[in-house]
């Protein structure tokens, strides 16, 4: 199955967050990713085609993951 670019962008921020979820520390690396996927899930009904909804969200969710990227975070509640 082929993705359209937009797909493309929302599948490696999901995948970015995952990998950053790594970085923390076990004992809440699962509070990241279940924070991650409700975030994502949030999402799910929207249109295919409302680009702008989409390309606020990516924007949205990769200053987020800038944010929970950063060492000093440890956990995410």
């Amino acid at each position: 199955m082929r993705h359209s670019g937009l797909q493309r962008e929302v599948l490696n921020l999901y995948r970015m967050c995952l990998r950053e979820s790594r970085k923390k520390p076990a004992t809440s690396r699962s509070h990241f990713e279940a924070f991650a996927r409700a975030e994502f899930e949030k999402s799910i009904h929207l249109d295919k085609k409302d680009f702008g909804a989409i390309e606020y969200l990516l924007r949205k969710g990769q200053r987020q993951l800038e944010m929970y990227s950063q060492p000093g975070i440890r956990d995410i509640r």
